[in-house]
């Protein structure tokens, strides 16, 4: 699970837009926000090139960030 929040704002604070992020990963703007969302999953070419992209070079960024435990309410 994707922690949507903490993506968001490291996306927001890199200037990049989402279309030019999903042109990189080869998708489409709704696409790329379903997966932000999780409304389906990053592949791990995805998670990579995103990784690249946003300068995540931490392992336990990267999955704080991709591999996120859900909240239980």
């Amino acid at each position: 699970m994707t922690n949507s929040e903490r993506l968001e704002n490291i996306i927001k604070q890199s200037g990049l837009k989402k279309v030019h992020i999903a042109e990189k990963l080869g998708i489409s703007t709704q696409a790329l926000r379903n997966k932000i969302s999780n409304v389906s999953e990053f592949l791990p070419s995805e998670i990579n090139t995103l990784c690249a992209l946003l300068g995540i070079e931490s392992l336990q960024d990267r999955n704080d960030i991709f591999f996120a435990l859900p909240v239980e309410e």
